[in-house]
């Protein structure tokens, strides 16, 4: 019995994990509304928290066999509400201001955009469209970009971290659009594929 208890709470960890990424979402946010250095500070922390059980709930499913379409729905969801809920807070708080908030735009107009291609996908039962590896650097650079836009005059404070978070941000806003172009293309590929094999 103890066996099968802990198989069924191993094979249910990579969704436990984006469930609890889902959850730190209004935490996140919460706390930034608080302001001040310490709330930001413990917001970053969460955030990080947040943003490295993205990559762990997708080794866990890999390494215990344990991939779901729960999960598969699920993990773009909750990387999408991480986001863009932290970009809208930090628009907010002044910390994204300017042109700087031409790249936050870009980046969540490409989440809408890639969410809408994925779901409409699904729903003519396509087979989806898998990671690019373009993508899985986009989210490294923005998760250090916002990272450091939430500790810029928190942490140390000679180090020009609110530079580096822009500049970052913008090269997340570039990877955006060149990997949502990407999959703009292979989605209209599946498309036209699906269309030749229905006319012949």
């Amino acid at each position: 019995m103890i066996g099968t208890s802990t198989t069924f709470g191993l094979h249910h960890l990579p969704n436990a994990l984006t469930l609890m990424r889902v959850g730190l979402v209004p935490v996140v946010a919460g706390v930034m509304m608080i302001g001040g250095p310490a709330a930001l500070l413990v917001a970053a922390v969460l955030f990080a928290v947040a943003s490295a059980t993205d990559w762990l709930d997708g080794y866990a499913a890999r390494r215990l066999n344990a991939e779901s379409d729960l999960g598969r729905m699920l993990d773009p969801i909750a990387d999408k509400l991480l986001v863009v809920t932290v970009l809208v807070m930090l628009v907010a708080l002044d910390r994204i201001a300017g042109t700087t908030v031409v790249a936050a735009l870009v980046i969540m107009l490409r989440e809408f955009l890639i969410g809408g291609v994925r779901e409409f996908l699904a729903g003519i039962g396509s087979g989806g469209l898998k990671v690019t590896q373009i993508a899985k650097l986009k989210t490294a650079v923005q998760m250090v970009a916002l990272v450091l836009l939430m500790l810029a005059g928190v942490v140390l404070p000679d180090l020009p971290l609110m530079l580096v978070g822009e500049v970052l941000l913008w090269a997340s806003a570039a990877l955006a659009a060149v990997s949502g172009a990407d999959y703009v293309r292979k989605a209209a590929a599946q498309l036209r594929a699906r269309a030749a094999a229905r006319s012949a």
